[in-house]
């Protein structure tokens, strides 16, 4: 069974940096696909980044491109995601997810085998 768990979420304020960690269980990470997606309060969950199982392809949503960098660790079973230049509507919660796939680099969610629980991102204006 595969596990995610995510790390660094928190209180920012408008303008300023985060970098969320994701660590994932299991031997075969480096041939997942990873992504992460958020949902604010009322909202559906949205796609945010994905990364290619080795690092060569990445995929944004056209609301992070330029200030979110996802990237990934395959030694160290983590994957990451910078975020820069934050603004208050970033606010949400940010999960990780693992795609088994191969060759998967999806934006739908249900794309995706395996989730974490979440961490809090709340950017203040």
């Amino acid at each position: 069974q595969v596990q995610l768990v995510e790390f660094g979420g928190g209180l920012v304020q408008a303008g300023g940096s985060l970098r969320l960690s994701c660590a994932v269980s299991g031997r075969t990470f480096s041939s997942y696909a990873m992504g992460w997606f958020r949902q604010a309060p009322g909202k559906e969950r949205e796609f945010v980044a994905a990364i290619r199982w080795s690092g060569s392809s990445t995929d944004y949503a056209d609301s992070v491109k330029g200030r979110f960098t996802i990237s990934r660790d395959n030694a160290k079973n983590t994957v990451y995601l910078q975020m820069n230049s934050l603004k208050p509507e970033d606010t949400a919660v940010y999960y990780c997810a693992a795609d088994r796939r191969v060759h998967g680099l999806s934006r739908t969610r249900n794309a995706y085998d395996d989730w974490g629980q979440g961490t809090q991102v709340t950017v203040s204006s």
